[in-house]
């Protein structure tokens, strides 16, 4: 007799648009959780700047937007359900770094989606010594994606600026 597992990944999308398709994401996030080899559910909240300043005041101690939060499960032991954890995605930075770039608003959010659940598999760029930067790479070029947020970021640092495309 086979087991047959659903895995249900619930993308809310707290600002409508035209250009984000809630079928295309929910199929990249259970291709990335795949390719990372992370197990569990995974919740992706796409929602406003003023939101996601709260959210990282909050649980991160920053007072401002950033474009990705990733808050990984504390699974109860034993527990029958598998979830992996959650994401928080701002959609005014996505469509900033979208039109900067030079890719569409879905393929931002794609990237961001999968920076999130590298984070919720348990990676950490901060202190990893580039082991989650080159994963993310491979992965990107796998999952057919535009630059990887890391390789963006440490080049954007390098050359004075910021993740939000402001000078520092």
């Amino acid at each position: 007799m086979a087991l047959l597992v659903l895995s249900i990944f619930v993308i809310i999308i707290q600002r409508k648009s035209k250009s984000i398709s809630t079928a295309a994401l929910s199929s990249f996030l259970g291709r990335a959780r795949r390719a990372v080899g992370l197990s569990g559910d995974v919740n992706v909240l796409i929602t406003a700047n003023q939101h996601m300043r709260r959210l990282n005041q909050r649980f991160c101690r920053n007072d401002k937007p950033t474009d990705v939060l990733s808050f990984p499960s504390c699974e109860l032991n034993g527990s029958r359900e598998k979830y992996a954890g959650d994401l928080a995605i701002s959609l005014e930075i996505a469509k900033e770094n979208a039109q900067r770039l030079g890719h569409s608003l879905q393929e931002e959010i794609q990237v961001l989606m999968l920076h999130g659940v590298l984070h919720l598999a348990g990676y950490d760029h901060e202190c990893d010594d580039g082991e989650m930067a080159r994963l993310e790479e491979r992965l990107r070029s796998k999952l057919r994606l535009p630059t990887a947020l890391i390789s963006r970021s440490d080049f954007k640092t390098r050359n004075g600026v910021t993740r939000q495309g402001k000078r520092r």
